[in-house]
């Protein structure tokens, strides 16, 4: 036989492609899942840190926390707990803001409420109430300012 003829059970040698897209599909469609999940946790600590540095945020925690009533209910250290809803715009010096945020003490929890609006600079609220989950009662913060 010539050497420069074939052997007739040779097979010619597959390419990368051929020998690797079982392992290769999988981890490569993973590692998008995986990245996208981490851009939208990202997102979601960078929106919650931006509500968490509000005007409004700390407004109404200061008000929860300093409240000799809704202390007298949940106890103290009254401390943030879960996650933030709603939303803040800002623009220039003015803004609206419309957010909630649990809070529990050791003696119980509840749910501060805050709408409000930004013009000129300063901050007026319409709303910022605490509802408090063992004894469904709502307590205005803005009658203790």
């Amino acid at each position: 036989m010539n050497r420069l003829e074939a052997h007739p059970n040779h097979q010619p040698r597959k390419n990368w492609w051929q020998r690797n897209w079982k392992w290769f599909v999988p981890t490569g469609c993973l590692s998008i899942i995986a990245l996208f999940v981490i851009f939208i946790i990202a997102i979601f600590f960078t929106v919650t840190s931006f509500i968490k540095k509000s005007t409004p945020y700390k407004d109404a925690f200061d008000s929860a926390t300093t409240n000799e009533y809704v202390i007298e209910i949940l106890g103290k250290p009254i401390e943030q707990e879960g996650m933030l809803q709603g939303n803040i715009s800002i623009q220039n010096n003015t803004g609206e803001a419309n957010i909630s945020f649990p809070v529990e003490g050791p003696n119980g929890s509840g749910t501060v409420y805050v709408v409000g609006q930004k013009y000129n600079g300063t901050w007026t609220y319409d709303k910022m109430t605490i509802y408090i989950d063992s004894s469904n009662e709502t307590i205005d913060l803005l009658q203790e300012q």
